[in-house]
């Protein structure tokens, strides 16, 4: 049971707030000007992103974690030489979608935060394909079986990941059901499924 903000010791309450709270924030990081005033590809834009999204429910949020995170027998960077890591992919150029795609996979590997690094650096991988590319990714068209398999092998061969990526690639920025059904879709590769984003503006 993660520690929170909410005062909620139930871990199923618990998913369900955290749900509805950062999927509203997550919306709103891109109607209120929040992402426009942040520098695409930098780890101060990553720490906002996932500040303003859990922010309400965990004190951790935004801030980098201090303990060795693992998933799936793949262990993220090891917490000692964390910050270096994140230095070094903040360095890595994002002027081509292939580049762009290699950064994601390496800041994914970081895995910066306690809880929320996949919600959060999807959103910050949106914000540079926007800046960079004037595009922006329909995570609806993309299903959670096919992601969960790209990225797990993306760190060893990306090119299932950027296959996906570019099928899914759009250029309507502004559009507000596009945004919500990818939020949607989002959280579900993570096992949120209780609210739809539209219903919680």
């Amino acid at each position: 049971m993660i520690e929170n903000k909410l005062g909620v010791h139930d871990p199923v309450t618990l998913a369900h707030e955290e749900e509805r709270i950062s999927k509203a924030a997550a919306f709103r990081l891109y109607r209120d000007g929040t992402l426009d005033a942040l520098i695409p590809g930098s780890f101060v834009a990553l720490q906002t992103i996932h500040a303003r999204m859990f922010g309400e429910i965990y004190d951790f949020a935004g801030k980098v974690r201090t303990v060795n995170l693992a998933k799936g027998g793949f262990r993220f960077a090891s917490a000692l030489y964390l910050d270096s890591a994140i230095k070094a992919v903040e360095r890595m150029p994002q002027t081509t979608f292939d580049e762009i795609v290699e950064k994601y996979v390496e800041m994914n590997v970081a895995h910066p935060f306690r809880q929320g690094n996949g919600r959060s650096g999807r959103i910050w991988l949106d914000h540079i394909l926007r800046a960079e590319l004037g595009k922006t990714i329909d995570w609806s068209s993309i299903t959670r079986d096919d992601y969960l398999f790209a990225m797990e092998r993306s760190p060893i061969r990306d090119l299932e990941l950027k296959a996906l990526l570019r099928g899914a690639l759009s250029d309507r920025l502004d559009n507000a059901s596009l945004l919500a059904r990818g939020i949607d879709m989002s959280y579900a590769y993570e096992g949120y499924a209780a609210y739809r984003t539209e219903d919680l503006q």
